[in-house]
């Protein structure tokens, strides 16, 4: 991960451009406190898939367990 100054990505913003583009996050920093990140477009949509990976983990392990059996006794409920 590189970090510039927002002076510098101003300046260099094509160059860091090709360098997100090749694979490489950029931070860009003011008088030295993170401001802004700048990731290849493809990070965002994994990110955004792992993210939503483990929100269904979580939802899953917070769920009862469930029988076979007791799925189709619901599913039959009323049927008669």
């Amino acid at each position: 991960m590189k970090r510039v100054g927002s002076y510098e990505a101003k300046t260099h913003l094509p160059s860091l451009l090709d360098e997100v583009l090749a694979g490489e996050t950029v931070v860009i920093t003011r008088r030295g406190v993170d401001i802004a990140k700048i990731v290849p477009a493809n990070d965002l949509v994994r990110e955004d898939m792992l993210k939503a990976m483990d929100e269904i983990r979580r939802a899953r392990s917070d769920a009862l367990a469930v029988t076979v059996d007791e799925i189709l006794a619901w599913r039959d409920e009323g049927r008669e």
